[in-house]
């Protein structure tokens, strides 16, 4: 399995900021606060598929598939799965979304 960089949260209780999040880097994270996103607490509940379209709806253009990739794996980690490559849900994307 591919590592993700550091200084990343090993669990959701340990993520103070975005940019802890597995994944997140300082553009995504921005791209998160843009939509109302300010914490890793913030994503809980939330259904990645949502938090794409509000930012495409933010930024008036089509995201790359691969931020839904990534916003998958974000909500997922708060919900308490391991960390994990944001490709790792690319499959799962297009079985559940399709084309987006």
């Amino acid at each position: 399995m591919a590592s993700i960089k550091s200084p990343k949260a090993a669990t959701a209780a340990e993520c103070e900021v975005l940019e802890q999040l597995p994944n997140i880097g300082p553009s995504l994270a921005a791209d998160l606060r843009s939509i109302g996103i300010d914490r890793p607490a913030d994503l809980r509940g939330k259904d990645a598929f949502v938090l794409y379209q509000k930012l495409c709806a933010a930024t008036g253009q089509r995201q790359d598939p691969c931020v839904l990739d990534t916003f998958m794996a974000a909500t997922d980690f708060m919900r308490g799965a391991r960390a994990a490559p944001w490709w790792h849900y690319t499959a799962q994307r297009k079985a559940l979304f399709g084309q987006v």
